[in-house]
C-alpha cells in the first residue's frame, strides 16, 4: 500500500465511522419521536433538551472518529513509503474492487486514491493506452483483439482459471486463433451508461495506438460487464468511431439484459425499510448504495434509462431499447445450476443470480432483446461465476466462432 492508499484508507474508516453513528443517531431521535408523542406540548421542554444534548454528543463523536481517522493515516503513512499500490496483488485489488463496487459512485475527493479509473490492465498496473506503452505491455500483439470486461466488483484477474490447471479463454483465444487478450478494470459502482462512455472512448484510444494494425476487435463481457460493452457500442457507434466498425463478435456470458431478481429484491426491500422512521437509516445498506448495483435492478445502459428517477424511490423499469452494434454477431451464453438448463428449477433461479430469461433478453412478447435465434446456449451445472472460465463455455464461444470462420 502506498502512503496516499494508506492516508486515503484512514479517512474512508473515518467516514464510516461517522456514517454508523450518524445511522444510530437517527434510530435514537425516530424512537426518542414515538417516546415524546403522547406528551406532546406537556413534553417539548424535556424533548428540546433531549435533542440538544443528543445532537450535541452524537456530533462529538462523529468529529472524534473522523479526525482519529485522519490523524492515523497521516501517522502510519510513511511507513508505508516505497509501497505497492493495493491493485498490484490479486487479493489487493479484489478488494479495491469490492469497495468500488459498493461506493464507487460517493468516494469523496479525500479517498480518490482508493478510486478505480477504466484501464487497460497489464501484471497488476494500468497500462496508457498510447504506442510506446502498448508496445511495451503487448510485446506479441497481433491485428485481432480480444477484450475483456469483468462484471460487478471482479477485476481483471477473475478471467484467471483457478487452481485445476485449466488456460482461460484469452490463452486459448491467442493459441487457437491468434486473438491478442486485453483485459479490461473499472469501477463497477459508477453508472453503466458511464461506464460505457469511458469504454468507448478507451476502445477508441487503444485501436489506434494498438502496435500492429487492428483489423477485427471481440468484446467478451460477464455479467455487468455485457451491459457496459452494450452501452459502450450505443456511444462507438453514435460517435461513429473506428473501432466500433471493426467489432465482429460480441459475447454476454451470464449478462443481466433484463435485470437481476435479487438487486429488484434489495431494491424492494429498501423501500419497504424506508417506510419506518426506526428502520430508515438503513436504507443504503439493503437496496444496494452504489449507482452500478441499481442499474442492474432492470439492465439499465443509457442516462435516459435513470435519468430523473429517484432510484431509491421508484422501482419501475424505465429501461429503454438500445439496439444491438450494427455488423456484428451478438452471441448470448447462460448457465443454470440445475444439470438440465430446461428444467422448471433452472429457469428460475438460472446461475443463482441471471436468470435464463434476463440472459437472454426474453421475457414475454414486450421484452426482448434482438438476439439471433441461433446465437444463444443455455449450459447446465454452471453458476454464475463458473462463466469466467468453464469448459462448456469455452465450447461454445469456441464453436460460434468456428462457424462463423467457416
Amino acid at each position: 500500500m502506498t502512503p496516499a492508499e494508506l492516508r486515503a484508507a484512514s479517512r474512508l474508516g473515518g467516514h464510516a465511522f461517522a456514517g454508523a453513528v450518524s445511522r444510530i443517531e437517527q434510530v435514537h431521535q425516530a424512537i426518542a419521536g414515538r417516546a415524546f408523542g403522547p406528551v406532546r406540548h406537556a413534553g417539548a421542554p424535556a424533548r428540546l433538551i433531549h435533542d440538544h444534548v443528543s445532537r450535541s454528543v452524537y456530533l462529538a463523536i462523529r468529529s472524534a472518529g473522523s479526525a482519529a481517522g485522519a490523524m492515523f493515516g497521516e501517522v502510519l503513512s510513511p511507513l508505508s513509503a516505497g509501497g505497492q499500490p493495493v491493485s498490484s496483488t490479486p487479493k489487493g485489488n479484489l478488494a479495491l474492487s469490492a469497495l468500488n463496487a459498493i461506493a464507487g459512485d460517493r468516494l469523496r475527493p479525500d479517498v480518490d486514491p482508493l478510486a478505480i479509473r477504466m484501464a487497460v490492465r497489464a501484471g497488476g498496473y494500468d497500462v496508457d493506452p498510447a504506442a510506446r506503452p502498448l508496445t511495451a505491455a503487448f510485446p506479441l500483439a497481433t491485428p485481432r483483439l480480444a477484450v475483456f470486461v469483468h462484471g460487478l466488483a471482479e477485476t481483471e484477474n477473475s478471467w484467471d482459471p483457478r487452481s485445476d490447471g485449466s488456460t482461460s479463454y484469452g490463452e486459448r483465444l491467442r493459441a487457437e486463433l491468434g486473438y491478442s487478450p486485453v483485459y479490461i478494470r473499472y469501477s463497477t459502482g459508477r453508472h453503466v451508461s458511464d461506464n460505457g462512455q469511458d469504454l468507448a472512448g478507451l476502445l477508441d484510444r487503444l485501436t489506434a495506438a494498438w502496435p500492429a494494425q487492428v483489423e477485427e476487435v471481440l468484446l467478451i463481457g460477464h455479467s455487468m460487464g455485457g451491459l457496459v460493452i452494450r452501452s459502450a457500442c450505443h456511444y462507438g457507434q453514435q460517435s461513429s468511431m473506428a473501432w466500433a466498425r471493426q467489432v465482429r463478435h460480441v459475447f454476454y456470458l451470464g449478462s443481466p439484459h433484463l435485470g437481476a431478481p435479487l438487486a429488484r429484491a434489495a431494491g424492494f426491500a429498501g423501500w419497504a425499510l424506508g417506510q419506518v422512521a426506526e428502520t430508515k437509516p438503513f436504507v443504503t445498506l439493503v437496496n444496494g448504495s452504489s449507482a452500478g448495483i441499481k442499474d442492474l435492478r432492470y439492465g439499465y445502459l443509457l442516462p435516459d434509462d435513470w435519468a430523473g428517477c429517484d432510484q431509491d424511490r421508484c422501482l419501475r423499469d424505465h429501461r429503454h431499447d438500445a439496439p444491438l452494434l450494427a455488423g456484428a454477431n451478438h452471441y448470448a451464453i447462460s448457465g443454470t445450476i440445475t444439470d438440465d438448463p430446461g428444467s422448471p428449477v433452472g429457469a428460475v433461479v438460472g446461475d443463482l443470480l441471471v436468470p435464463p430469461t434476463s440472459a437472454h433478453g426474453r421475457r414475454g412478447r414486450r421484452q426482448r432483446i434482438p438476439f439471433a435465434a441461433d446465437s444463444g446456449r443455455r449450459l447446465g451445472g454452471i453458476h454464475h461465476f463458473s462463466l469466467l472460465n468453464h469448459p462448456a463455455v469455452w465450447v461454445a464461444m469456441r464453436g460460434f466462432l468456428g462457424h462463423t470462420a467457416d
